[in-house]
């Protein structure tokens, strides 16, 4: 975990205990009020921190991820927004209400999240989320019957998880504040570029992705949130639709946009890397503010 997080989540827990101590503070008079600050909280996963491959090959947070796009892009309109960011690279829908990854006062992920959103009642202009691509992860590794069992249980229970995420969250942030997930990119694309049983892998992942990625749509709308298309953007389900790439030649759309918007069909050392690259962002970005219903200049 990052001295940046670590600092934000020792902040979070201290405006959560002055929230509930009742310690009376003292507040400038009408005349020299200000308006009151707007947030911009995002949590998930290693996206939600911006991780790509550094020279080295080494995953390492960057400023480059969706949420400080999104944050740039809202700023001219709303100038005085901060951007807090709690996410937790490998975090998994269990990790974020459970804790084990990163540190967080209260033990997770969500706990600090609750106990912001509840420190800033009212002044949170707006929350994302991606959380539930690392918990089927270990699914698709393991083969035959095994992987099915695998798939029977570790989805559901992230379906699960994440409605009580996102149940969690309305609740501490009241009605009125935009709360928006995301469905996810397919990084197994890139094994079409494997020949014939690659290509197998491929198509039948995009099969599984498209599912899981309705499921999770499912449970983040039942609970009153808002879904960036991010499955869409990517053109995830186009096999159909030729595209020549310089140095990989004609592949399916979908295959050829994994291959320029992440690093999971770059040379080692940084690659294959799973993560987007910065042009990826901006189109998980986008995504993101096509549903916000926010104004931009």
């Amino acid at each position: 975990m990052g001295l940046v997080r670590m600092a934000l989540a020792v902040a979070v827990a201290a405006a959560a205990v002055t929230a509930c101590s009742g310690t009376a503070t003292t507040s400038p008079g009408p005349h020299l009020a200000r308006p009151p600050a707007s947030y911009y909280l995002a949590l998930g996963d290693s996206l939600s921190q911006g991780v790509q491959p550094d020279a080295a090959g080494v995953s390492v947070e960057t400023g480059q991820g969706y949420p400080d796009q999104v944050y740039a892009a809202l700023r001219p309109q709303y100038p005085s927004l901060r951007l807090v960011k709690l996410g937790c690279p490998g975090e998994t829908t269990s990790t974020m209400i459970n804790g084990g990854i990163c540190r967080y006062p209260g033990g997770s992920q969500l706990t600090a999240a609750v106990a912001f959103l509840r420190a800033h009642r009212g002044h949170v202009l707006l929350v994302t989320i991606d959380i539930g691509a690392n918990d089927p992860e270990d699914c698709g590794s393991w083969a035959g019957l095994r992987a099915l069992t695998c798939l029977r249980t570790d989805i559901p229970e992230a379906v699960s998880h994440l409605s009580t995420i996102v149940e969690r969250l309305r609740a501490a942030a009241g009605p009125g504040v935009r709360i928006i997930g995301m469905s996810y990119y397919l990084p197994a694309l890139a094994e079409w570029l494997n020949g014939t049983p690659g290509q197998a892998i491929a198509w039948l992942s995009e099969r599984l992705a498209a599912g899981y990625n309705d499921l999770l749509d499912r449970a983040y709308t039942a609970s009153g949130a808002r879904v960036a298309d991010v499955f869409g953007a990517f053109d995830t389900g186009d096999f159909a639709t030729r595209v020549t790439m310089p140095g990989l030649g004609t592949l399916p759309r979908n295959v050829a946009l994994i291959c320029q918007w992440t690093w999971a069909c770059a040379a080692p050392p940084r690659g294959p890397n799973q993560h987007a690259d910065r042009a990826g962002y901006g189109v998980i970005a986008g995504a993101f503010l096509r549903v916000s219903g926010l104004r931009l200049r």
